[in-house]
C-alpha cells in the first residue's frame, strides 16, 4: 500500500498550490462583473481588473495543460 502511495505520488502533476490560483481566478472574475455592472465605474480598476484576470486565465491554461502533460 505505502509503494503505491509512493508511485502515485511521484507520477502526479498536482500541486497544492494549484487550487488556490483557481480561487483567486474566480474571485478576479467575479470582482470585475461586479464592476462593470456598478452604476459607477472605475476605468483604472476595471483595467487592473481585466489584465489581472487575463494573467490568471493563462497560468490556469498553462496549470491544466501541465497536468494532461501536453506541457
Amino acid at each position: 500500500m505505502f509503494l503505491a502511495a509512493e508511485a502515485a505520488q511521484a507520477t502526479s502533476n498536482f500541486d497544492g498550490f494549484d487550487i488556490f490560483v483557481i480561487l483567486f481566478t474566480i474571485v478576479i472574475a467575479i470582482g470585475v462583473v461586479r464592476l462593470l455592472a456598478a452604476a459607477k465605474k472605475n476605468p483604472f480598476a476595471i483595467g487592473f481588473g481585466l489584465v489581472s484576470l487575463i494573467v490568471f486565465l493563462i497560468m490556469d491554461v498553462v496549470m491544466v495543460m501541465h497536468w494532461v502533460d501536453k506541457i
